[in-house]
């Protein structure tokens, strides 16, 4: 499946597009920073809570394709501007974890 089915989720907003054509292959769910860092599959939507730069810093360790914060969580402008440059796409819901990772799993992603 194709990163642009899951920004155009309509319990999201789009902070970050990264590369839209990017293919994803699964939904992570963890807020556990050093957790996500090992385990986060690349290529994965990773839904979490942590909305910090390391969380960013994480993503980009991990290849993964889009952070989903749920929760209504946001970044600040700065980390966000690093998102799009290093090619993640960040959304926002006010959605909990669990919620959104089953909309996504449901959009076509295990």
């Amino acid at each position: 499946m194709e990163l642009k089915s899951i920004l155009t989720l309509p319990e999201c907003t789009l902070l970050a597009q990264g590369n839209p054509d990017r293919t994803v292959s699964k939904v992570f769910c963890c807020d556990l920073l050093s957790i996500a860092m090992s385990k986060a599959p690349a290529d994965s939507v990773w839904v979490t809570v942590m909305g910090n730069k390391n969380t960013l810093a994480v993503a980009s360790l991990a290849d993964v394709a889009c952070i989903v914060l749920a929760e209504g969580v946001s970044l600040d402008e700065g980390t966000l501007a690093k998102a799009e440059e290093e090619g993640i796409a960040v959304l926002s819901t006010t959605l909990p974890v669990f919620d959104i990772a089953l909309e996504i799993y449901e959009a076509g992603l295990s």
